[in-house]
């Protein structure tokens, strides 16, 4: 009776879930599910079933049932085999704390040894617990670390995965089947087919005559529910980032908590608490705005495509990621082929958040070098001849001073994104030429512009420093959409940039609450914020976006890489920042974007307005359908308005008489077409066509008074 003290308890493996921003599960990690619950949420027949058929003298032992050893060995003896358990509640609640506590496969072996030696020990660490807790506490602990079957830990876990149900909802007959699948939880697993559903039946049916033979429930209650079926509803509980419903967010929120050092100091500490912890995070996904995306890329680019979009959404202001969608889903392609409809690689982030090396942004890179030479001021207005073709040869220095021209390459516009000649500030992002940003960057200074975007969030996907070259303002380093989305957010909210984040609220197994705050600094003067969001806001008006808008006041610029290598559209709105990535998973510079399917549609080549574009407009217009519609606080025009180019304005008026003839002879005014217009106006729905159309010429003479053409 010199009992040793009660055996030390480590803390439940239980189930780590996250929610979205409204609460709603969407993924789960865990190395054995299991949810705790009080006991006062334990429905009272539960309570009663168990004790039962486990230990029916459970409230008037000390942790020995004497008689119910006895009992035991008696009926085993006589049957010659194991009919009753001997042991009493309570020692097996101290075997189950010695197998949990077991970290080694020796140790778990000892805990289950079928030895007197270990029964005597497990015996007098019964007493002592029953010498620490109430009898209500220990019945509370043992449900709570018994193993049911089908993977389930615990009596909640148990009634969710058996009758997707709560144990406080338990009935009569899932109650005595759970506590009859307590004995034998391998062979009575449901999961595993009919003929241990036959056992867990037998085991239910045995449950049911022992608590009518003890006057718990009468004798009709237990001939009813030994009629009625057994009731299975297995629920599936998914674990791991490939089984939810969000994969690439999922991912994101995980890898955040394994590479972090608030969540633990080693990544083994982390990864233990991540399995095992129980913790219920609360993340910002948007479910509104995370179906937007994922529809939207649906629409245009098929799971199978080689090709593949990715989109991400960041709220301007507290950065929180509002959703992360690609084109394929997450986890391996079946026969672990190469290429198919899944990959492994979350496609929307950097590669410390699971993802690829990304793909060069393209002239979304262009904005810097706007914001770089508004900040030094420049003026709306104010810009530069250009040439044709600029070879970078000299006046390129990194910010180590270092020059870094390069002579040899020979820096064209891309095809459909402007031409030479005088351009502004606002018409050389209009149509995003790429010499007027090459000599613009270098009037500004090359570091500037890199200074800028790494004040902005810029950092390349494979986690190597900025490539400080003179293409840098096209976009030649590789990006990933998290990234490009935070980072544009900061214009939307007037020069303060806030890290990605996707983590709002961590609430532990013990109920405390850790809110996690946004992280953000300003970087930019409003001001300036508020003349780059002016500038943008004309790409959708007069820009490569032009006949592209999602309804609402929206800034953004495209981008589209030499050799159309990717393919990338960065944009935003007061309420929310969006950036859409296209590239070839195979390998952008192997198989450029050129004549090539994606989805149902064939393209020549793949330029930012085409397919990231769209997909952007569809999925910011879904994603906001809800939200109030607000503009961008105007420029200040004392500060930059008042720009002059030489020799823009001449150009302009020669560009939109050479638009008015372009469109003249594509409505027809010549020869044939002419004659004919105000036909074709009526086909398309644009005219009336008078009376007199279709008569002999002497009668459509009456009419020509009333201002009619000559038909």
């Amino acid at each position: 009776m010199d009992l040793p003290p009660a055996p030390r308890e480590e803390p439940l493996a239980q189930v780590t879930r996250l929610l979205d921003k409204d609460g709603r599960p969407f993924a789960q990690f865990y190395e054995t599910n299991r949810r705790i619950v009080p006991l006062r949420k334990v429905a009272p027949v539960m309570r009663r079933a168990i004790v039962a058929i486990e230990d029916a003298r459970f409230y008037e032992h000390g942790g020995l049932d004497v008689r119910g050893t006895l009992r035991a060995l008696l009926t085993n003896t006589q049957a010659g085999s194991i009919r009753q358990g001997g042991s009493s509640l309570t020692q097996q609640l101290v075997k189950n704390i010695l197998v949990e506590n077991a970290r080694t496969a020796a140790e778990r072996d000892r805990a289950r040894a079928p030895n007197l030696a270990r029964k005597i020990t497990e015996l007098r660490l019964a007493m002592a617990l029953e010498k620490k807790y109430r009898k209500a506490e220990i019945l509370e602990r043992y449900l709570n670390i018994a193993y049911f079957g089908a993977g389930a830990h615990g009596v909640e876990a148990a009634a969710r995965r058996f009758f997707s149900t709560s144990a406080s909802k338990l009935t009569l007959e899932q109650a005595a089947t759970l506590a009859g699948a307590v004995r034998m939880p391998y062979s009575t697993d449901p999961s595993l087919g009919r003929e241990h559903r036959a056992r867990l039946r037998e085991r239910r049916d045995l449950v049911l005559d022992r608590m009518a033979g003890l006057n718990w429930i009468s004798k009709q209650e237990a001939a009813r529910a030994k009629a009625a079926p057994l009731g299975i509803e297995l629920r599936p509980e998914p674990g791991g980032c490939e089984q939810s419903e969000y994969p690439f967010y999922c991912l994101y929120v995980q890898r955040e908590l394994l590479s972090n050092p608030a969540f633990g100091n080693t990544e083994a500490e982390r990864r233990n608490r991540l399995a095992r912890g129980g913790l219920t995070i609360t993340t910002s996904l948007d479910p509104i705005a995370q179906r937007a995306a994922e529809q939207a890329i649906k629409r245009h680019v098929s799971p199978e495509d080689t090709e593949v979009a990715a989109e991400a959404m960041v709220e301007p202001r507290t950065g929180r990621i509002r959703a992360m969608a690609a084109s394929k889903g997450f986890g391996r392609n079946p026969g672990n082929r190469k290429n198919g409809p899944r990959t492994t690689f979350n496609l929307v982030a950097d590669v410390a958040h699971g993802g690829g090396q990304g793909f060069q942004a393209g002239s979304t890179f262009k904005v810097y070098t706007l914001a770089t030479a508004l900040k030094q001021g420049w003026r709306f207005g104010d810009g530069f001849m250009t040439p044709g073709s600029l070879v970078p040869s000299q006046g390129y220095r990194d910010c180590d001073g270092k020059p870094v021209n390069d002579p040899n390459s020979r820096i064209l516009n891309a095809s459909g994104e402007g031409e030479g000649g005088p351009h502004s500030l606002e018409t050389g992002t209009w149509k995003s030429v790429n010499i007027f940003y090459m000599m613009l960057e270098r009037k500004v200074g090359l570091c500037n512009v890199v200074r800028t975007a790494k004040a902005l969030g810029i950092t390349r996907a494979d986690g190597k420093p900025l490539r400080e070259v003179p293409t840098f303002t096209l976009g030649i380093n590789e990006m990933d959409p998290v990234t490009v989305a935070a980072s544009f957010a900061t214009f939307a909210a007037r020069g303060m940039y806030c890290r990605p984040l996707a983590i709002v609220e961590i609430v532990g197994r013990d109920g405390r609450r850790t809110h996690v705050p946004p992280v953000c600094e300003r970087v930019i003067e409003r001001p300036v914020a508020d003349a780059v969001n002016h500038v943008l806001e004309g790409v959708f008006d007069q820009g490569t976006m032009k006949g592209q808008s999602p309804g609402m006041p929206a800034a953004g610029k495209t981008g589209t890489n030499n050799g159309y290598t990717s393919a990338w559209f960065a944009g935003y709105t007061p309420a929310l920042a969006a950036a859409v990535s296209v590239g070839d998973i195979r390998g952008s510079y192997r198989f450029p974007l050129q004549g090539v399917r994606i989805g149902d549609r064939f393209y020549g080549s793949v330029q930012g307005a085409s397919l990231p574009g769209p997909i952007w407009v569809e999925s910011m217009r879904s994603a906001l359908r809800n939200t109030e519609t607000r503009g961008f606080p105007g420029p200040d025009m004392s500060r930059f308005g008042g720009g002059h180019t030489p020799g823009l304005e001449e150009a302009l008026a020669r560009e939109e008489a050479g638009e008015r003839e372009r469109e003249g002879r594509r409505r027809g005014d010549h020869g044939f077409g002419r004659r004919y217009r105000r036909l074709m106006e009526w086909l398309m729905g644009e005219a009336v066509l008078p009376p007199s159309y279709g008569r002999p010429r002497r009668d459509r003479e009456r009419h020509r008074s009333h201002g009619f053409f000559d038909w």
